[in-house]
């Protein structure tokens, strides 16, 4: 993984989401209080912060997931593609454009072809040779192709969980967004899994706007190319402390919280 380490150096991207005094409720309890921060298309973004800070929620909201839990409540303004998210998308729509993968890989209990066709089918009516096209090709962005193109109509349940966090990101491929949000998606796998996932992360980022929610500050300093760091109030609400390029925000951080959590002195 020696390249990744030295991939930080590169050129502003144009911004993908416009974040702007972004809050969150649960009910009564906030959750979030003025997030403002920018996101550039085709980097590995990432958050990094103790548990409880807002980070998943944060990732979910940039795809409007939270609107499936009972009584949330948003202020602020999410631009992507400099579109309000909340006035201006479908939500539907809006996660074809914005993928997911979760921290559990949750494979569909059906075949691996299945898992990458559903989404396709789901949205239009490929050909069966355009649906066995986007599933090759689906596979073969997520390193997967050459492990299972011989067992495609096998269950997915009988991969290994590092394959089937593969197939997860296969199939949030395979409906063409231009970004995908993970949320912790190694914190399951085991150590050469996880350096499987983060060298993926690294390649589809060439494509893919990569967004990612990770506890393992290595991971981030290892893969990411703009980190930003959230904590947690006395009210058990979660904030943005520092948001900067990687590299500078771990070897030269602004804030002294920062410089605390990163050392390891708290969190």
């Amino acid at each position: 993984m020696e390249h990744i380490e030295t991939q930080h150096k590169r050129q502003k991207r144009p911004n993908i989401f416009e974040i702007s005094s972004f809050n969150l409720w649960y009910g009564t309890h906030q959750a979030l209080k003025m997030v403002d921060m920018n996101i550039e298309s085709q980097a590995i973004t990432a958050f990094i912060g103790p548990s409880g800070c807002g980070k998943s929620t944060f990732l979910r909201a940039l795809n409007r997931m939270n609107e499936l839990i009972d009584d949330v409540k948003t202020e602020g303004t999410i631009l992507y593609r400099t579109k309000d998210i909340m006035t201006e998308y479908d939500p539907l729509e809006l996660r074809k454009k914005v993928g997911m993968v979760f921290q559990k890989p949750n494979p569909f209990p059906m075949s691996i072809f299945d898992n990458v066709a559903y989404g396709p089918r789901l949205h239009g009516r490929p050909s069966k040779a355009q649906m066995y096209q986007i599933v090759e090709e689906s596979l073969t962005k997520a390193a997967l192709w050459d492990e299972v193109k011989d067992r495609l109509h096998v269950s997915a349940l009988s991969l290994s969980g590092g394959q089937q966090q593969r197939l997860c990101i296969a199939r949030a491929i395979a409906i063409q967004p231009s970004v995908i949000l993970m949320d912790e998606p190694t914190s399951a796998l085991d150590p050469i899994s996880t350096a499987r996932i983060e060298e993926l992360a690294f390649e589809l980022k060439q494509q893919y706007t990569i967004v990612i929610v990770t506890h393992n500050m290595q991971q981030a300093s290892r893969i990411s190319d703009k980190t930003a760091f959230f904590l947690i109030d006395e009210h058990r609400c979660g904030y943005l402390v520092e948001y900067s390029d990687t590299d500078e925000l771990f070897l030269n951080p602004r804030d002294k919280r920062t410089e605390a959590y990163i050392s390891g002195k708290f969190g």
